[in-house]
């Protein structure tokens, strides 16, 4: 049980009538970060509209594959061969998400997996908005020394037990939810929360998916993902990369920008708007790309560790904003 650290002779908080009435606080032990990964472990945290704990869950999932980074999360192929699959647990899932905001660290990730999982089961996910405890630190501006769960953790007092264990990793979120919750409530903060849509296009082939059902861990994952988005292909940048972004100067048109992580302007209007400028938008980080932009540049994202390797320059998504607002047209030919 969470330990309440609110008292009753606090100061009373007129609670903003725009906020929600009920939360799910989540967390996912996956088998890796890929489109094409599963759900190991779930657990969730549901928690009234003022941050008060109502119950807990949590779940082991069979992934019916390798299940991938052991060292990490501990879950060997002989713990999860007895755990119920996925559609097994969508009900219950379910009944734990609708109605609420999921709540999680880097919430776009936990929302994305969770929602491919329904789509396997062909369902959608009960939720309608999430909220990233990463953006809401921000908007509170904590002083943390960098944005993972155990720096929030450490600033509000509360132990963790057993890192990437998805049931205490959502018993740490949740009770540094509620007084990151309590804060935003008594200076009068906007909650950083984005809409959930739902997965538009999932092709699944028959055959794949018996030999996914046969196991096998690096053959055919047993589905094909149509994508987070609708499939958009986009005409090709017509202007040539004039090379990487310098601090204090302008972008410039034919630049290849990536980004990574959670943004508040939904990903897909902010490619758009790159797009419109005359940049090209990369979806990996090579030694060619131009800018890396990132609410988190201290994650450990395969897209931030390469821009350290290679030296790309980074800025978060409010310098970007900026920048797009007047990139510097391509050289005439």
């Amino acid at each position: 049980m969470l330990e309440d650290r609110t008292t009753a002779a606090s100061s009373p908080t007129v609670w903003p009538a725009a906020y929600p009435h009920g939360y799910a606080v989540v967390d996912v032990e996956t088998t890796g970060l890929a489109r094409d990964d599963r759900i190991i472990s779930a657990a969730v945290y549901r928690l009234d509209g003022r941050g008060e704990v109502e119950d807990h869950w949590y779940t082991l999932v069979n992934p019916e594959r390798d299940p991938g980074p052991v060292w990490i999360h501990g879950l060997t192929s002989e713990a999860l061969e007895g755990a119920p699959l996925f559609q097994d647990i969508a009900e219950e899932f379910a009944t734990r998400l609708e109605g609420r905001v999921l709540v999680a660290h880097n919430a776009v990730f936990d929302w994305q997996m969770i929602a491919r999982e329904y789509a396997r089961v062909q369902r959608d996910a009960p939720v309608r908005q999430r909220l990233c405890t990463i953006a809401l630190s921000k908007a509170l501006q904590l002083p943390l020394p960098n944005h993972k769960l155990e720096s929030l953790a450490a600033h509000f007092g509360v132990v963790q037990r057993r890192a990437h264990h998805a049931l205490d990793d959502a018993r740490v979120l949740a009770e540094a939810f509620r007084p990151s919750l309590r804060a935003a409530a008594e200076g009068g903060v906007r909650l950083p929360l984005h809409e959930c849509r739902p997965l538009t296009e999932w092709v699944e082939r028959p055959a794949a998916l018996i030999q996914q059902r046969a196991g096998g861990y690096g053959g055919s994952s047993g589905y094909r993902p149509g994508g987070w988005r609708p499939s958009r292909k986009r005409p090709a940048c017509p202007y040539p990369n004039p090379g990487r972004y310098e601090e204090g100067k302008r972008l410039k048109q034919g630049m290849r920008v990536a980004f990574s992580g959670d943004t508040s302007v939904e990903r897909e209007l902010l490619e758009d708007r790159a797009v419109e400028a005359g940049l090209h938008v990369a979806t990996s980080l090579s030694r060619l790309t131009s800018l890396l932009v990132t609410n988190d540049p201290d994650s450990g994202t395969s897209k931030v560790v390469k821009a350290r390797q290679y030296g790309t320059p980074v800025v978060d998504e409010a310098a970007f904003g900026q920048l797009l607002r007047d990139v510097e047209p391509a050289s005439e030919a």
